[in-house]
């Protein structure tokens, strides 16, 4: 199965499940991926978050129901998980612009969010510049942060004060892999170890923290131009335009960021070939 019919497959699931609690770790699992990269996964190659694709497809189904039915408001709230009568008011209005109490009325314009559908479109008319890197084991050493899993945005806390952290980090920086790497390591619950760190020989002080990068094949792919949408760019490009049509998937290890310069970034990705 390749990747576009997994992410079908985890359309299918969510769809099905939609007046429920819907379990991400068991809909990343469909896909092979972990819930971290299975949510980013979709934000690439859909447009939008995943949390904002389940709510525009719940509120969709909730306007159908008041209109086509006699369910009370209080009800259709509770059946597509919104706590409270106000909470999903609040949030039906924001979509459709009118009140739920509203909806039968003959003359009321509502939205309609229809299910998605996956299809590969191969474009060809941009190169992705790439390489194969076969990497040994190495030893990073700085800052690391817990980063949950209970949104779709990633947004750690250390970025408010980068400066500071690598500033604590550059001096250990003593390999010919040289440079500040942001590394990324996803746990079993879903949650990223995010490290912002760089390669060393050096014995690790006691107010940074060690990691293991293990020997494994990456693809590196260069972002350039300005920082952050050159990045932000690249990422998408590499999940909806390399990984459907390369014959390799993700695989089980840290992935990271390197920066080169002001205006160019690498991006190493974990890969294996498909089985």
């Amino acid at each position: 199965m390749d990747l576009l019919e997994k992410m079908n497959a985890a359309i299918n699931y969510i769809e099905n499940h939609l007046n429920e609690d819907i379990n991400y770790k068991e809909v990343a699992k469909m896909t092979h991926y972990s819930d971290h990269h299975f949510k980013r996964m979709f934000s690439f190659i859909a447009g939008i978050s995943l949390a904002e694709y389940v709510r525009r497809r719940r509120l969709t189904l909730a306007a159908f129901d008041l209109k086509d039915s006699d369910m009370r408001v209080i009800n259709v709230a509770m059946k597509y998980g919104y706590n409270s009568p106000d909470s999903f008011s609040r949030a039906f209005q924001a979509l459709h612009g009118v009140n739920p109490s509203a909806v039968k009325s003959s003359d009321v314009h509502l939205k309609a969010y229809p299910r998605m559908t996956f299809h590969i479109s191969i474009k060809g008319d941009v190169e992705m510049d790439y390489k194969f890197v076969e990497k040994e084991s190495f030893i990073v050493v700085g800052r690391k942060e817990t980063v949950a899993s209970n949104g779709d945005e990633f947004n750690p806390k250390m970025w408010e004060h980068i400066e500071e952290v690598e500033e604590a980090v550059t001096p250990y920086d003593n390999t010919s892999f040289s440079g500040i790497l942001n590394i990324s390591v996803t746990k079993e619950n879903g949650d990223i170890d995010y490290y912002i760190a760089t390669a060393t020989t050096k014995p690790r002080p006691k107010e940074l923290e060690i990691l293991e990068i293990p020997s494994q094949t990456w693809a590196v792919f260069q972002a350039i131009g300005e920082m952050p949408d050159a990045l932000l760019t690249t990422w998408e490009r590499v999940y909806t335009e390399w990984f459907p049509t390369s014959g390799y998937e993700l695989a089980e290890a840290p992935e990271f960021v390197k920066g080169i310069n002001d205006t160019k970034t690498e991006i190493w990705v974990p890969i294996k070939k498909k089985q």
